[in-house]
């Protein structure tokens, strides 16, 4: 709730600029605006913006990326599908900082080494892109975000070109974005598990700054220089710091043991071992009930990322290899363990399903995709569910042939 009151309000701050109605002196000031991730999942990976303040004419406004509304037609499936439109809005500086001040987030200002004709430039294409028929984008948390889009147009005003720093540590893109979301937690699990193999190739410098604070360390450290490379210049100027973390800020809690996915499947992992091995040493019922929860839910996780890969822009979620051992047809087949006629089905079908979970392990194995730490101990879960299974279901379709043979 509090997260749809905080993006409503957001929205309600916005400036309606017309571009006739507004005058810049030329001593107007251009800078970009960075705030640190906040403890919110909609804000782990913090922000971008644009300021542009004239104290002659009174304005100080910045240029936002960020809004969207809740109350658009079919949000959450346009969301899943990645096609969301977010809208570029005009806040007032004094509405803008506010909220960042209340979830204790920096808010640090880079004031820009424009000349007059750059700032101008670039004024010009931010009122053109304010433009009723040009402020809604396609929202792509990778390729065209609340960074990207200042990026882009800082760098299209300068004359001559943006050159950054040439020591780039290289990172891959579940890294990078691993590195907000903590090693052990269920938004990195999830995260993780819809992620394919293209989240494990390393960014190019440029794209890197699809992450604020990477946008941030970039354009501190580069330098605008003309085409012939003889004269080069500092783009940023100065930076100011808006908001400070505050000396209240709350006390960080231990984790929780069901916070940590690891730790929770490795429990239930423990008792699956500990019920398998029951089952086969003393001839025990087959745990239906079990069994077929367990295929129902990683059936409907399957279904989830088939249908991410298949159907939905978002980047990064293309070719997942998690798809092999969370098997969309885990969904029938929940249903089809409770009945006898399905069982020499069942068995080839559980044999295949050890199969794509060998071939899955197998591409951790050569590097073709990183699986979460969690993932592993899940694996282990279903080994031991589907070779029980296959080694039960063998020893009553063998009782059974001798039964018929002595008949």
């Amino acid at each position: 709730m509090k997260q749809i009151t905080t993006l409503l309000l957001l929205t309600l701050f916005t400036v309606q600029l017309k571009a006739q109605d507004i005058a810049f002196s030329d001593s107007v000031q251009v800078s970009l605006i960075t705030c640190s991730p906040g403890p919110e999942v909609y804000a782990k990976f913090g922000h971008s913006g644009i300021r542009v303040l004239d104290k002659v004419n009174r304005h100080d406004f910045i240029f936002n990326w960020g809004i969207f509304s809740f109350n658009t037609d079919n949000f959450y499936y346009k969301f899943i599908r990645g096609k969301t439109d977010y809208l570029l809005g005009v806040q007032y500086t004094s509405d803008f900082l506010p909220e960042y001040k209340r979830r204790n987030s920096v808010v640090w200002e880079h004031v820009l080494n424009l000349r007059p004709n750059e700032t101008k430039r670039l004024i010009e294409q931010l009122m053109f892109n304010y433009k009723p028929e040009n402020r809604q984008y396609r929202y792509n948390f990778v390729f065209d975000n609340c960074a990207t889009r200042p990026r882009d147009i800082i760098m299209g005003s300068v004359d001559g070109r943006v050159v950054f720093q040439t020591s780039f540590e290289s990172k891959t893109y579940r890294q990078a974005i691993g590195d907000y979301i903590g090693a052990d937690t269920w938004l990195r699990f999830g995260i993780d598990l819809v992620f394919g193999y293209q989240a494990d190739k390393n960014m190019p410098q440029l794209q890197s700054m699809f992450l604020p604070e990477i946008l941030k360390y970039e354009f501190l450290n580069a330098r605008i220089s003309n085409n012939q490379n003889t004269v080069t210049r500092p783009l940023i100027t100065k930076t100011d710091t808006l908001t400070l973390v505050t000396s209240e800020h709350k006390e960080i809690k231990a984790s929780k043991l069901i916070e940590k996915p690891f730790y929770v499947f490795a429990i239930l992992l423990v008792f699956i071992a500990l019920l398998s091995a029951y089952e086969i040493v003393f001839d025990k019922k087959y745990n239906t009930i079990f069994d077929s929860i367990l295929l129902l839910v990683t059936g409907i996780a399957g279904t989830l990322i088939f249908f991410l890969m298949f159907f939905s822009v978002h980047p990064l979620v293309k070719y997942n290899l998690n798809i092999l051992w969370l098997n969309p047809l885990n969904i029938l087949a929940a249903f089809l363990i409770w009945s006898n006629k399905w069982r020499i089905h069942l068995f080839i079908y559980q044999l295949l399903n050890l199969i794509l979970v060998a071939l899955a392990l197998i591409s951790v194995a050569i590097s073709v995709q990183t699986f979460n730490q969690a993932t592993f101990v899940i694996i282990a879960l279903l080994l031991f569910r589907y070779s029980s299974w296959i080694y039960r279901t063998k020893r009553k379709i063998i009782r059974k042939s001798k039964y018929k043979i002595k008949q």
